[in-house]
């Protein structure tokens, strides 16, 4: 579990609660019963990429503080996901080249994510879902894309403080 991933890391405390925030917001019924995302592997990961990168989205613009708690908090995701993998069967060998695909995964949908973002391309953010979580455009994407750009607009409100101390607050409304 993921507390056990913890006690056996350098992560502090802080990066845990950022992370365990991220992971449990991206477990919500909501996303996999009525919003269309896989309740599969792969949609997993990709709501907590999504969570990720609206977390990395708020911190990039700081100082090398952040940028260094951005970067254990990322270490501390692909850590469990290499966990995740054992525990579900793959091996030895196999367990780097899935992580490295993951990463690559990961980067692509942060990038495409935040330029639609950036932009405030909501149309855009529906794209990126559409062609990373979804199997195409459709509701479900316009849902999840007006989900993802009213909680980056919450965490902009969040002060830098809060989340470097562990602190994630996300809508309750969701």
């Amino acid at each position: 579990m993921i507390l056990s991933l913890f006690r056996k890391s350098t992560a502090s405390a802080s990066v845990f609660g950022v992370y365990s925030a991220i992971v449990a917001q991206s477990r919500r019924p909501v996303f996999y019963a009525e919003w269309g995302v896989p309740d599969t592997v792969t949609g997993r990961f990709d709501m907590i990429s999504l969570h990720m990168a609206l977390v990395f989205r708020r911190l990039r613009r700081e100082n090398q503080e952040t940028r260094d708690f951005s970067q254990a908090v990322f270490d501390l995701f692909f850590k469990d996901m290499d966990r995740s993998l054992r525990e579900m069967g793959a091996g030895d060998l196999a367990v780097p080249k899935k992580i490295q695909k993951m990463g690559t995964i990961f980067f692509g949908l942060l990038a495409s994510l935040a330029k639609a973002m950036d932009a405030g391309d909501r149309a855009g953010v529906a794209d990126v879902l559409a062609r990373n979580v979804y199997e195409g455009p459709g509701p479900e994407a316009e849902r999840l894309a007006d989900y993802l750009m009213a909680e980056a607009e919450a965490l902009e409100a969040q002060p830098v403080s809060e989340i470097l101390a562990g602190n994630v607050r996300w809508r309750e409304d969701a």
